[in-house]
């Protein structure tokens, strides 16, 4: 090796030496040449390597542990995440993904609150931009995740009355406008609940281009679709016309971890916001779960018909659609299908045979009879039906439900309540969607019939015992809250609060007392978590419903004497009382219903004013009363925080 450097070497050399040679030499380099005489033995040494023995001894390459198992951890890491991603998504439909999603939007809310909820906000102008900000976030999340957590989403946005306005305001649109699923995965579910059998083989229908006479037909594209299920219009072969209630099929797999992820949210905040709320979770969420079973559903529905047709008041004002059990499943509930007349429903005016060529055809096809002739030749008519009278019954049944049968709807939204004309000409309300209910045990119902007598009459001292048998301090408070009106027989501490936020001049201070006014009117309410009646949550979403609709309508009945006398009424026909005591009830009945006649004379005040264009109606009245009060505790209300 060093033989062949040092031939290299000499080849460059005798280059260098003739190349130089062949040019004149400046007087410079002719003089340095002269000085200091050229060596080849000196060019030679420059060009050599060094000998193996002049490097000492050979040093180990450096080795990156450290890095090279964090790179390895993190590859690790990332096929591992792959792989869980794809079982997730695949095998347990997004539950994982979409819990990880909440836990971490959860994180950043609690956080942005915890820095940024004072007077003056560090990273926002005031408080209004943080809620605004998150409000939008917890939105964005509720309708990414889909399903359940939809549900979650209306639950809020009923109880959006004790948020803040940033809240109601991006909640007021969480309606129930989910996407469906497609006919494959509605087959799939079908085939999975009935032991294998097809659409066509338990419904009797046919999709063939030929038809059978002897067969149905059913539509594959679904006439309304929700956050957890949908609904398809089919004709049994008998003839029935049938409304086929079918689960999406990624709830079953989602539900579970979502109300797990729930629960642990709603864990953490309670803890870190010191609210006392956590104990009511676990019955929301058994009750939501309660709601993806459809035999639960199919239950609830025959329950409700056996109590409507023992009661003489109800049973032909009312109507609760035949659930037919042999087409029932977990997840697929068939119920007669229900349209806006009272009579037996028109034949189609076209063949069985015609509609399943239709259908096989056109898959997504409407096969359902138009049956619109009551709006009229211009399509704006209506059924001539008194909007009085359609309250009256309204506001009766769900009454009767609290106070007489404590088996409560907790629903009663206006997509689930149909309003059909007899041929008598009488009004007939049609109640639908039987998944959401809550009972109330004897004593509870006794409580609450109770505590709204005392309300109307007001008995400040029985209202107060059973307010603090609830566990609630602040009796006058709930007592609005459960009116929806300004309590007026206490001693007015509603009306001090507010009036000594309001003196407040400083705008941000004052918006910042009054959200923890709100803080601590919770805290009052919910004193002793448990003893709190869970069942008030659902009670309080059903009378806001019930509320929006009369209030919707113009409120052409008075809401509250009605509720009020089923309260009275409830009281003098407890048959579980001794019959001295329900004497005394009736007797208090009796003067009760002449106390009642002064809510009469504030009903027609408030009609008056409403015909001269002075106001909207007594309910309307009583939310801009009811707006004041709560925004000295802190809360402001939108004007549609009571629809349903």
């Amino acid at each position: 090796m060093a033989s062949a450097s040092r031939r290299i070497c000499d080849s460059c050399l005798a280059a260098f030496s003739k190349s130089t040679r062949s040019q004149p030499l400046s007087p410079l380099r002719s003089s340095i040449s002269r000085s200091r005489p050229f060596h080849s033995t000196q060019y030679r040494a420059a060009f050599a390597p060094p000998s193996p023995e002049s490097l000492g001894k050979a040093r180990p390459a450096r080795e990156y542990k450290r890095t090279r198992r964090w790179l390895r951890r993190l590859g690790y890491l990332t096929v591992a995440g792959g792989i869980g991603y794809v079982i997730d998504n695949q095998f347990f439909a997004s539950a994982l993904t979409r819990s990880t999603r909440t836990f971490a939007l959860g994180l950043t809310v609690a956080l942005d609150y915890k820095i940024n909820f004072r007077e003056n906000p560090p990273f926002a102008d005031d408080i209004t931009e943080v809620h605004a900000r998150n409000a939008e976030k917890l939105s964005n999340l509720l309708r990414k995740n889909g399903g359940l957590y939809l549900k979650i989403g209306q639950a809020i946005a009923m109880q959006s009355a004790i948020l803040p306005p940033e809240f109601q305001k991006m909640f007021s649109t969480m309606f129930d406008d989910a996407p469906q699923n497609d006919w494959t995965s509605v087959r799939r579910v079908i085939m999975e609940d009935f032991n294998g059998r097809t659409p066509e083989e338990v419904f009797g229908v046919s999709f063939s281009n030929n038809g059978d006479p002897t067969k149905g037909v059913m539509e594959r594209k679904a006439r309304a679709s929700a956050s957890v299920a949908q609904v398809h219009w089919a004709r049994l072969p008998d003839g029935r016309e049938v409304a086929i209630k079918i689960q999406k099929e990624e709830i079953s797999k989602q539900v579970g971890w979502d109300l797990w992820a729930f629960k642990v949210v709603a864990r953490v905040y309670s803890w870190y916001f010191d609210l006392p709320f956590y104990t009511l979770v676990p019955y929301i969420t058994e009750r939501l779960k309660l709601e993806c079973d459809f035999t639960n559903e199919a239950a609830n529905s025959r329950r409700m018909a056996e109590f409507v047709a023992a009661e003489p008041r109800l049973r032909d004002r009312v109507y609760i659609p035949k659930v037919y059990d042999d087409l029932t499943s977990k997840r697929v509930m068939t119920a007669e299908w229900i349209e806006g007349h009272g009579t037996p429903l028109d034949p189609p005016k076209q063949s069985t045979q015609h509609l399943q060529s239709a259908s096989a055809s056109s898959p997504g096809a409407d096969l359902k009879p138009d049956r619109n002739y009551w709006r009229g030749v211009d399509g704006q008519g209506g059924l001539g039906l008194s909007l009085s009278e359609v309250m009256t019954t309204m506001v009766s049944l769900f009454s009767a439900q609290m106070f007489m049968w404590g088996w409560v709807h907790c629903d009663p939204h206006p997509g689930n309540i149909f309003i059909r004309r007899l041929p008598s000409g009488h009004s007939e309300l049609v109640l639908i969607d039987h998944g959401l209910y809550i009972s109330m045990s004897p004593k509870f119902r006794h409580e609450y019939s109770l505590f709204w007598k005392s309300m109307m009459t007001f008995d400040n001292g029985t209202m107060g015992r059973v307010a603090r048998e609830w566990g609630v301090n602040d009796s006058e408070l709930f007592a609005s809250a459960t009116l929806m009106r300004p309590y007026q027989g206490g001693q007015g501490r509603i009306q001090k609060k507010f009036a000594e936020i309001g003196r407040e001049e400083d705008a941000k201070k004052r918006h910042y007392e009054m959200q923890q006014a709100s803080r601590q009117a919770v805290r009052e309410i919910l004193s002793d978590e448990n003893k709190w009646p869970k069942e008030l949550i659902f009670i309080g979403r059903n009378m806001r419903i019930v509320q929006g609709n009369n209030q919707y309508l113009g409120s052409p009945v008075n809401r509250i004497k009605i509720t009020g006398n089923w309260a009275s009424r409830a009281l003098a026909d407890n048959k579980d009382l001794k019959w001295s005591e329900r004497w005394r009830y009736w007797a208090s009945h009796m003067v009760f219903k002449v106390v009642l006649l002064g809510t009469d004379v504030a009903w027609w005040v408030s009609r008056v004013r409403q015909w001269f264009g002075k106001g909207k109606g007594m309910d309307d009245d009583m939310e801009q009363q009811m707006k004041k009060i709560a925004e000295g505790y802190g809360v402001k209300m939108q004007h549609d925080v009571f629809e349903g």
